[in-house]
């Protein structure tokens, strides 16, 4: 039998829970939506996401938090994700970055914003963090507007390997968040 999956934050429409191995399907609907992976680095297939999923359970277990399963408490459904990422090198120093996505019949509705100002208060309150980035293409305007609505202001740019143009680093520090 099955453990359940451990739940890391519940806000007043979410809950935030770990990745678990049956999150495959649900995250293929998201993973596979040309729309939704406009701004990343393509759709993915389900071997993709089941090797996703075991990184994020490792990353769990390594660094003590990682990104999170975003379900609705309406109907438990699986909107997308939401965490933090441990990421050794962005524009040369070590971060703790925040990363969301969400299915695209799902935008517009605030859960994104809920999801990440309940993130970046986990993260400084719990985790003992004292800043958070986050990196996004400058064309992705609705993240953007996320991140800006939470407190995060640009700082720099940085492109990484295989990329055409860079993305926009945002950052937030522990004395910034805004509350729930």
């Amino acid at each position: 039998m099955q453990a359940d999956p451990i739940t890391i934050l519940t806000t007043h429409l979410l809950l935030l829970r770990q990745v678990e191995s049956q999150d495959s399907t649900a995250f293929l609907n998201i993973f596979a939506d040309k729309e939704v992976m406009h701004y990343g680095d393509g759709v993915k297939d389900l071997a993709w996401i089941e090797d996703w999923i075991q990184h994020t359970q490792q990353h769990y277990q390594q660094f003590g938090y990682g990104k999170w399963a975003v379900i609705r408490q309406a109907d438990a459904a699986l909107l997308g994700y939401c965490g933090l990422e441990y990421a050794s090198d962005v524009c040369g120093q070590p971060e703790v970055a925040l990363g969301y996505l969400l299915a695209r019949a799902d935008w517009g509705q605030g859960y994104a914003s809920e999801a990440v100002t309940a993130t970046l208060n986990y993260g400084f309150s719990l985790l003992g963090l004292r800043r958070i980035i986050a990196t996004i293409d400058p064309g992705n305007v609705a993240s953007v507007r996320v991140a800006q609505k939470a407190g995060m202001v640009y700082e720099q740019d940085v492109i990484y390997e295989g990329y055409t143009h860079p993305d926009h680093v945002y950052t937030i520090k522990s004395v910034s968040i805004k509350p729930l």
